[in-house]
């Protein structure tokens, strides 16, 4: 039943993408090559960033036309346990999110429970541009020197590295393809 609802919204496939953990030192990398003037990576090769149309792909069927999304930031346990309410039914107890999460990676910022209030309207919304938006701001933010963490789309920098620079994939894909230098226009097909 919750599978059919996911589907409805078009967060199926990011549900089932799970949490990836433990590639800091390619997560660190990644940071200390971003540029926060041009919101692009600058490596030897010329400079790359993550696209709209590399969301739509890693993510599937996430809307990336549509409404913006955007809300208000009270994040206070009032107005979470409100919204809550007001959405469920109930007071929310929030885990395991994928999609715009805080630097715990686990709870899904409270500025968002709005919108899932008509459930009729989610898919309407183009959050694969917002899944975007909140990834270039957190690699900014990360990207400072005082910054030792980084919230944000982990698995959707870690997916995209790992398609766009094959030989920072954990497993490959390709035989003989560890040369990153050859591996930065993958089409998707």
């Amino acid at each position: 039943m919750v599978e059919n609802y996911l589907r409805a919204t078009g967060f199926y496939h990011v549900s089932r993408i799970g949490v990836i953990r433990g590639f800091h030192l390619m997560l660190a990398a990644l940071v200390e090559r971003w540029r926060p003037e041009t919101h692009t990576f600058v490596l030897l090769i010329g400079e790359v960033t993550v696209t709209l149309e590399d969301v739509a792909h890693i993510f599937g069927l996430l809307p990336i036309d549509g409404e913006p999304v955007s809300g208000w930031t009270d994040s206070s346990s009032e107005f979470v346990q409100s919204q809550g309410i007001v959405i469920f039914g109930r007071e929310p107890s929030v885990s395991g999110s994928t999609l715009f999460t805080d630097k715990s990676t686990a709870y899904a910022h409270a500025k968002y429970l709005p919108l899932l209030r008509d459930f009729e309207r989610i898919h309407t919304y183009s959050w694969g541009s917002a899944c975007l938006a909140h990834l270039y701001r957190a690699l900014c933010r990360a990207s400072r020197y005082d910054t030792k963490e980084m919230d944000g789309l982990l698995n959707l920098l870690y997916v995209w590295a790992w398609e766009r620079m094959l030989c920072l994939a954990p497993v490959p894909r390709q035989t003989g393809a560890r040369n990153c230098n050859h591996s930065l226009a993958i089409p998707h097909n």
